[in-house]
């Protein structure tokens, strides 16, 4: 099995080492490494406004996807990390607009910190 590395013109390079996102399983699976809410020029949206934050991230995985001719409705699994679980709402209301029906598998977790002291990050997987 050969894995291929995505990159997306839409996003801004990632800042450690990592890939945006790698094609595995024969092409069949694509996976998204946590997004952060950082715009095309790598700067952080929505300081403190988790909802803009959470809309910022979604672009950010949509971007990724979109390379791929895929969509939102492809992802099988999503994997989000919150500074604050009790943004859990908050996140909920933006979230349902990006998969308003069959959403995805999803986990949810509260960390103590996240890269550039964002509010959220979201690792995804789609199928192919």
């Amino acid at each position: 099995m050969k894995k291929e590395i995505v990159v997306s013109k839409k996003l801004s390079k990632p800042l450690g080492i990592y890939s945006q996102a790698v094609k595995a399983e024969g092409n069949r699976l694509l996976f998204i490494s946590g997004m952060t809410a950082r715009d095309k020029e790598g700067k952080v949206v929505g300081k403190g406004d988790i909802k803009l934050q959470t809309r910022q991230v979604l672009e950010n995985i949509k971007g990724i996807l979109e390379s791929q001719k895929l969509g939102m409705e492809d992802v099988v699994k999503v994997t989000i990390f919150l500074r604050d679980v009790g943004n859990f709402s908050r996140v909920n209301e933006v979230y349902r607009t990006y998969f308003p029906s069959s959403p995805p598998a999803r986990s949810t977790v509260e960390v103590a910190r996240l890269p550039r002291d964002v509010e959220i990050e979201i690792e995804a997987i789609a199928l192919i």
